[in-house]
Order: structure tokens, then sequence, then C-alpha cells
């Protein structure tokens, strides 16, 4: 089981930066256009993916062996020392954390009574500061000791 939901938690993290991409070309290419209900679907969609991702990084982290345990059997103090263990207990859930917190806040300007144009401009830069953490926070294949498949199971 936990090795599906790590598959099924690293194939979340592609559809979460296409919609990441997606939203940020949108809100920045209408800026001078309504906020349209495709707007907040969108936005939608790309909160809903992130929050998913969220908790199966939460039950990854409290049940797998390189969060939460890690930090129980050996130690905060050595967890620290080591850098990919510093990276799986602490770096990636937090910029995670901050990347969705960003998202959704960036979804969340849709509700406000700001102009159109607005919505637009804060909803962009929300997303666009989510898309840079949640990329320094990948781990993608070419970091050494951290790296992980392109795709699952790869």
């Amino acid at each position: 089981m936990y090795q599906g939901l790590l598959h099924l938690h690293s194939l979340l993290r592609w559809i979460i930066l296409i919609l990441l991409v997606v939203n940020i070309v949108r809100h920045f290419s209408a800026s001078n256009s309504p906020f349209t209900a495709t707007d907040k679907k969108l936005g939608l969609f790309l909160m809903i993916a992130a929050h998913t991702t969220l908790l199966l990084g939460l039950y990854q982290w409290f049940t797998g062996p390189s969060g939460f345990q890690n930090i129980k059997n050996l130690g905060m103090g050595v967890v620290m020392k080591d850098s990919a263990a510093r990276f799986w207990a602490v770096e990636h859930m937090t910029g995670m954390i901050i990347g969705i917190l960003l998202i959704t806040l960036g979804k969340s300007v849709a509700k406000k009574n700001y102009n159109d144009s607005l919505k637009h401009k804060r909803s962009a830069i929300l997303f666009t500061l989510a898309l840079v953490i949640i990329l320094l926070t990948i781990p993608w294949p070419f970091r050494v000791g951290i790296g992980r498949p392109w795709f699952p199971g790869m």
C-alpha cells in the first residue's frame, strides 16, 4: 500500500505542475479580462490536487521510513546533519506546505471583492511563487542522494 501511495503522490506532482503553469499563463495573459468561472475552476482543480498530494505526503511522512520514523529512530540532531535525511524529514515537507499554502491563497483571491485585474495579478504572483518553491523542493532524478524517477515505477 505504501508503495502505491508513493507512486500516486509522485504522479500527482505532474498534475500540480501542469495546473500551476496553466493557471499562471492564464492569469498573466488575462490581466485585463474578467475573472471567469473557468479561472475559478482551474484554481479549484489545482487546489484539490495540491491538497490531495499533501494528505498523501503527510501519510507517507508519518508512516514511511524517511520522515518521522527517521527522526524518532536517529534523533533530530543526527537527521539534521545528514543532507538526505534532512531533505526528507524537513525540507521537502516544509517547502511543499509553503507551496500549497501559496496555492490556497492564490485560489482564495477569487473570493475577494477585488477588481478582476487585481485578482488576476495576485493569483498569478501567488501561483508563480508556489511553482518556484515546489520546483526547488521536488526530489528530481538529478539531485544526488535524494533523487526519485521522473515517473513512478521507472
